[in-house]
């Protein structure tokens, strides 16, 4: 058929209709050219794909995506992070001092005792932090987390000054790079490193008997930098070196993280980092890292108009870029920010898993570090086999450090084996093979690791006298040990699949593919009842469980289609009983469940389990935590999204399979799918308007498009009036409602879309459908409008509610004599929180430093006021009551001031400003915290404001340290 190139359209203005498709200088503009299939459609009129995008179009959008902090974070789920898979860092206040504090990690620290297990003898250790030692105290901060620079900048406000600050761990390179331009308050700011103890983080669990114990490290620092060596006693070691450095009045700390084993080299070559990075431009160094993170994000694109979770998502893509390379260790529970935790090391049977899903879909094959760490240490999976298995059997067992090595996993039928975890890994590793095609991956490491994983199974499968192929007892994850167990089950059957179908693909006659045959074909049937799948032949699921074990036959690995009916049936029973107990269910329960939904088609229950995700589970940096900090949960809540958008399982790719009709808008570009194909497509007024694929390796494609009614298929031209990429007509033909097929041989390019359209089409942000705060910490209270304020309440206070460690006994807040710790609250002066600058009362000994509601008269300089902006408490439960505002004209209003009790969580919708870790009592400390709180009280701005006075109130009493008054804008 005769190619009929399209008419070029003009170009759409750039504002949210950004052009996506890598980082250009031109505006690359692709035409298409008819195809041919079931039935021919007539040319639309100048349709053409728009399809560049600048580097400033994409700083503006992933600005938006950005994580923001007006609040110092206090802890590491509130906090910035940074890292490039080795070095991380998360920046948060101490919790004994008002600084801000660096805690610095690498995924190489750990320590390397023979005779300790994951949690202790091998476990990953914490290295230190660096403390900003500023002159005053941290009051506030205004920073910003640039997804797409990945960098934090801001400022940091304390009680003598302020400080513009930057940092970023080097995408390429193991620096840390931290600058901080002072005012004349803060001129002798300055740097200190606190080393942290050598030994494991792990809670709940008794170390075993025998394990050494690492020495205190070597530490010199000054002014101008330092030295933390920390030899371990197992041989090897870790050092933190650093230099500061000040430049045209900004002051650099330059640090660097290195580990070593057996030999004890850290030192130097920390050292040597460190100082080769100060002699270098820090610009040059920021130009290094910015241009690796640029070059990041384009590799694919996602737009909903849900704008929490877009954010969230983009997120998840940063965060795995900083936890993981191709080069660095596996991702474990925590990566690099390594605090108290039961889990310190790497764990196999889900987290891992859940982890690197997010990357095949995205194209960042460079962060696989699961892949090569699984081909490069294959030899150390023989070992974790009993010897007389070690010829032809793999595994591992549930933990490990970055060198693969575990005791050895146990054999079915003796007690309960947990023995799924490798196949489970490798079917990872199969999930990048058919996103890629790349066959040298599969004939040189998913073929002979998978075949060894297998073989383990085979040596225990026996014939039952069903004529059915058996599995001794084993342990499905995290619940009970059955034989029959569903989660071996479904990875024999898979894994017995994918090398019958590997073997094909690569023209081996391996002799084992009878005997994989026979497995695939005999294998019992997955144990089921009427709720559903059960965990076992002896174990159904009776109560709460978080951990989707038992169910992947469903998901991920698909082997029970849910376009069947009876398996869609089967599916539904077993997700409503699974979700259905209470008590366990945790973050990854709800992105299993969403991820299942999706494979139904039921976008609307996908959304809702992503929801819960979010509402329930996510920290205000996106961070997870159980009983520590775990990774994959949030990573594999991204993945959910491409679920939702994109799927690829059983040989058809389909487009915007589980939307839910709240996202009538969304757009996806380059996203890969499996057989390696790139998908971009738009939804528009809830329909797809256009898909586009592009065959990277000529296999096989069959499209479910989603579009409605009759299709059009056109190759797409370089440019307009181009060549396109083939000069054959495009061959496609309808084998199924909404669903064709298409030839394509690998670089061929094509666009699906509704016959006889005449839209241009986009590849574009869809606008959100509503705000959502940034994610980060922000105060609840709006930031003020106008000028602050402070009035001077020094002549009215009449409550001591402040004491010293050193005196408990002096004052009493609440007449019992308990009062907030002075140690923890900021000093004398300024204080600023939301925005609002205070003066905040004195701590010493003896003197006045709150009033009481006693019907107290406060004059304020005179003027309109717009609200009232307080710090304070209530003491004896929460307290409401009326004040009377008096104006300049004579005139009153009552106004309602609202404070919660200070061991309470905020009532009536104030900020906490202030957050003590324990309260004093008589007798000294007390484990209660207690709140200091910022409520706003909105006055008649059209009016002068010229006296407060406070209600009387007997018990509960409200107490006021400071107000201020914000002047209309």
């Amino acid at each position: 058929m005769e190619q009929r190139p399209l008419v070029q359209a003009g170009r759409s203005p750039v504002s949210r209709r950004l052009f996506l498709g890598g980082i250009t200088t031109g505006g690359a503009v692709l035409a298409l050219a008819n195809g041919v299939g079931g039935a021919e459609a007539e040319t639309p009129a100048a349709t053409v794909l728009h399809n560049s995008m600048s580097r400033d179009a994409w700083e503006a959008y992933l600005g938006e995506q950005d994580l923001v902090w007006t609040e110092a974070p206090i802890d590491f789920y509130q906090a910035p992070f940074l890292g490039n898979g080795g070095l991380g860092v998360a920046v948060y206040r101490l919790a004994s001092r008002r600084r801000l504090k660096f805690e610095v990690g690498d995924n190489r620290v750990r320590d390397h005792q023979p005779n300790g297990d994951v949690r202790f003898g091998t476990a990953r250790l914490p290295v230190g932090y660096f403390i900003l030692e500023t002159v005053g105290d941290v009051i506030e901060v205004d920073l910003r987390l640039s997804l797409w620079d990945a960098e934090l900048t801001g400022t940091v406000y304390t009680t003598t000054g302020t400080l513009q600050l930057s940092a970023f761990v080097h995408a390429t390179e193991n620096l840390l790079v931290v600058s901080i331009t002072p005012d004349a308050g803060e001129s002798s700011v300055g740097w200190s490193f606190t080393p942290r103890a050598a030994k494991s983080t792990v809670l709940a669990y008794e170390a075993r008997s025998g394990l050494l114990v690492n020495p205190d490290p070597g530490l010199k620092q000054d002014a101008e930098g330092g030295l933390c060596d920390q030899p371990l006693a197992a041989a090897g070691g870790h050092a933190t070196a650093w230099r500061v450095v000040t430049v045209e009045g900004i002051r650099h700390l330059v640090a660097s993280i290195a580990a070593s084993f057996p030999d004890a080299t850290a030192a130097q070559t920390a050292t040597a980092t460190a100082e080769t990075a100060v002699r270098r431009s820090i610009d040059r160094l920021r130009i290094e890292h910015r241009k690796w993170w640029n070059g990041y994000y384009p590799s694919s694109f996602v737009s909903v108009p849900d704008a929490r979770l877009q954010s969230f998502y983009w997120i998840q893509l940063y965060k795995v870029a900083c936890v993981t390379r191709r080069d660095r260790p596996v991702v474990s529970t925590m990566g690099q920010w390594v605090e108290q935790t039961p889990w310190p090391a790497i764990w196999w049977n889900l987290n891992v898993q859940l982890s690197y899903w997010l990357l095949n879909p995205t194209g960042h094959g460079e962060l696989d570090s699961l892949t090569r760490t699984l081909d490069e240490d294959r030899d150390k999976l023989g070992q974790n086999v009993l010897a007389e298995y070690r010829h032809d059997s793999y595994a591992i067992n549930r933990a490990s450090q970055d060198d693969l090595a575990t005791s050895p996993v146990g054999v079915p039928g003796v007690g309960t084996p947990e023995v799924g975890d490798l196949t489970w890994a490798l079917h990872n590793v199969w999930l990048t093979y058919r996103h890629s095609m790349d066959e040298d991956l599969l004939r040189h490491v998913l073929y002979p690791l998978l075949t060894r994983s297998v073989n383990y199974y085979l040596h225990f499968l026996y014939e039952g006298a069903d004529g059915r192929l058996h599995l001794p007892r084993t342990l499905s994850p995290e619940y009970d040990g059955t034989v029959d167990c569903n989660y071996d089950l479904a990875l024999i059957r898979w894994g017995c699949k994918t090398l019958l179908a590997a073997t094909h693909r690569l023209g081996v006659d391996d002799p084992l593919r009878a005997r994989w045959q026979d497995v695939h074909d005999r294998l019992v049937d997955p144990p089921q009842g009427i709720d559903g799948l059960w965990i076992g032949a002896q174990r159904q699921l009776t109560s709460s469980h978080r951990h989707y074990s038992h169910l992947l036959w469903f998901y991920p690995l698909y082997l029970l289609d849910p376009t069947v009916p009876a398996n869609r049936d089967l599916l539904e029973r077993s997700l409503a009983h699974w979700v259905g107990f209470t008590g366990a269910l945790q973050g990854y329960t709800f992105t299993g469940a969403a991820s299942m939904s999706a494979s139904m088609g039921k976008g609307e229950d996908a959304l809702g389990y992503l929801n819960t995700l979010l509402d329930r589970y996510i920290q205000p940096n996106t961070m997870y935590r159980e009983s520590g900090p775990v990774l994959e949960t949030p990573l594999s809540g991204a993945q959910v999204m491409h679920d939702m958008l994109l799927q690829s399982w059983g040989e058809t790719v389909r487009v915007f399979p589980a939307v839910p009709p709240s996202w009538a808008e969304a757009q996806i570009h380059d996203l890969r799918a499996e057989g390696a194909f790139l998908l971009s497509a738009r939804r528009a007024g809830g329909r797809t308007t256009y898909v586009r694929v592009k065959s990277l390796a000529g296999e096989p494609l069959t499209l479910a498009h989603s579009i409605e009614g009759p299709v059009s298929v056109w190759r797409v031209m370089v440019a307009p009036g181009g060549t396109p990429s083939s000069k054959d007509p495009v061959r496609w033909t309808t084998v199924g409602d909404g669903t064709i097929s298409i030839e394509l041989a690998a670089g061929e390019d094509v666009i699906v879309m509704p016959a006889n359209a005449t839209k241009d089409l986009t590849v574009a942000p869809v606008a959100a459908a509503t705000a959502a705060k940034p994610w980060g910490l922000q105060s609840v209270l709006p930031r003020p409008e106008g000028v602050i304020v402070p009035v001077d309440l020094t002549a009215l206070f009449n409550n001591d509610g402040i004491a010293t460690d050193a005196n408990p006994t002096d004052g009493s807040f609440d007449t019992a004599g308990y009062t907030y710790p002075a140690a923890e609250l900021p000093s004398a002066g300024n204080f600023r929180n939301a925005g609002t600058t205070f003066a905040f009362p004195s701590s010493t000994d003896g003197a006045k430093n709150n009033i009481t509601s006693n019907g107290t008269v406060i004059n304020v300089p005179p003027g309109r006021v717009h609200r009232l902006r307080i710090l304070g408490a209530s003491t004896g439960g929460n307290a409401a009551a009326d004040a009377v505002a008096t104006y300049a004209d004579g005139t009153t209003a009552t106004i309602r001031i609202s404070l919660t009790d200070w061991g309470k969580q905020p009532a009536y919708g104030e900020a906490v400003a202030i957050l003590t870790n324990y309260r004093l009592g008589r007798t000294g400390p007390q484990n209660l915290q207690v709140r200091i709180f910022h409520q706003l009280v909105e006055v008649d701005p059209t009016r002068e404001l010229v006296s407060l006075r406070l209600p009387t109130l007997g018990w509960p009493v409200l107490h006021l340290f400071a107000l201020s008054l914000e002047r209309p804008a």
